[in-house]
């Protein structure tokens, strides 16, 4: 499949930064905290591509919240900062290929901990959109759209690299091109325009009109 798109806007978490070394266990430690275990929560809630406060609100009293998502947050942190963050294959060749204004990194994490990880990779997006930013989290379009103003290019001209089914709705309802990443989710679940298994599926180049063609597949 090729796209002659504006701008590319990436998910962080298993779409840029691998977390399989890194979430579980800041998660799992926090949960014995509380006198959870990790598969007690999941269980309990919905987890991927939400924010931790929406989970943890789902969990805790409402005059705890705060203190816990400040206590998982540090253990996310420290998770990044002790070098446990690997890259999703193929993220650092292909942004490496993309010009700083023409992609976006689009989390629902927060600005603290997702330029902790990012920062240990390297990977400096000129454009971060973080929890922090927004009013409404994925999958409404708010986050994907602030991206795109942010960038100063149109909805219709971005494409949304994501692994969630949240996160790809985010995408969809802001009218743009949706590719997703099995990372964390098998295909039949994920809803989008094209679907692969990682970032090495996707090539990127700058055309001499000035489009960024993609290669996807």
């Amino acid at each position: 499949m090729r796209l002659s798109v504006d701008a590319l806007l990436f998910d962080s978490d298993d779409t840029v930064v691998s977390m399989r070394l890194v979430a579980r266990g800041a998660w799992r430690q926090w949960a014995e905290s509380y006198g959870m275990t990790l598969e007690e929560v999941m269980a309990r809630v919905p987890v991927h591509g939400r924010p931790a406060s929406a989970i943890i609100a789902d969990l805790m009293p409402a005059d705890q919240v705060a203190k816990a998502v400040r206590r998982l947050e540090d253990a996310e942190v420290a998770d990044a900062l002790a070098g446990n963050v690997t890259p999703v294959p193929g993220a650092a060749d292909l942004i490496a290929s993309l010009p700083a204004d023409r992609w976006a990194v689009v989390t629902s994490g927060t600005r603290r901990v997702a330029e902790a990880r990012l920062g240990q990779l390297g990977i400096l997006p000129k454009v971060l959109v973080t929890v922090d930013d927004i009013t409404h989290h994925k999958p409404h379009p708010e986050p994907f759209l602030l991206a795109a103003e942010r960038l100063g290019v149109s909805p219709s001209r971005c494409a949304v690299v994501e692994d969630s089914p949240a996160g790809l709705a985010s995408g969809r309802a802001a009218g743009m091109t949706t590719i997703a990443l099995t990372t964390t989710q098998a295909a039949d679940r994920l809803e989008a325009d094209v679907t692969v298994k990682d970032l090495t599926a996707i090539s990127a180049h700058v055309s001499q009109d000035g489009q960024l063609e993609i290669t996807v597949g």
